[in-house]
């Protein structure tokens, strides 16, 4: 069970100043619904495509682009944060004789990674495995879901990974500054209550 962000030692302020940072940077707003499954919650932004435009080319030219996500449950004052989901981070590259599919990789101890993906498949697999956990969460209390996905450069990338991992109060920075050039923020919210969605069997979630 992740634990409230309350917790965690970083500041509900440090939190609030983060979402509202990462709002500013917003370049696109999309519809955002939820699957509840098994016991979390996972984002699913219809027409939404992240692999075009300036990333797409990026790829086609033999970089890799990283992509970091962020899940914050807030309280339906919309500034108390309930919960933080642990980020998630995704490698995307192009296959090496063919730039119409794609390589995605998910570091960490368990690496994952899949080939011979097209776009929409791969934007699909990567939102697969993007959750936050639901234990805890009262039914009848209404909740605000945020969503946010940056891409980031690999050297940029460096400051917020350690030895240990991933930091905490780097990843909180690095969503309050300011995207670089060619470096897209999308934010997406809605705001739920376990009671009104439908609950589906649980298919296992590295996010938990």
């Amino acid at each position: 069970m992740t634990p409230p962000a309350r917790k965690t030692g970083i500041s509900r302020r440090s939190w609030l100043l983060a979402g509202l940072a990462t709002s500013v940077f917003r370049l696109r707003a999309e519809s955002l619904s939820t699957i509840f499954d098994g016991d979390t919650l996972r984002p699913v932004t219809p027409g939404f495509h992240f692999l075009t435009g300036k990333q797409l080319d990026r790829l086609r030219y033999g970089h890799t682009v990283v992509f970091l996500s962020k899940l914050t449950l807030f309280e339906d004052d919309h500034s108390t944060v309930f919960r933080q989901s642990p980020p998630q981070r995704f490698y995307v590259s192009c296959d090496l004789w063919d730039d119409e599919h794609f390589r995605v990789t998910i570091p960490g101890a368990n690496p994952e990674a899949m080939n011979g993906l097209t776009a929409a498949r791969a934007e699909a697999w990567c939102m697969d495995n993007i959750s936050i956990s639901a234990l805890g969460m009262p039914p009848d209390r209404p909740f605000w879901l945020r969503f946010d996905l940056r891409t980031a450069d690999p050297k940029e990338f460096s400051s917020v990974v350690g030895d240990t991992g991933i930091s905490l109060t780097s990843l909180i920075e690095f969503f309050s500054r300011r995207p670089g050039p060619g470096q897209p923020s999308w934010g997406f919210e809605t705001r739920l209550r376990l009671a009104d969605l439908h609950r589906s069997p649980s298919r296992g979630t590295r996010n938990e």
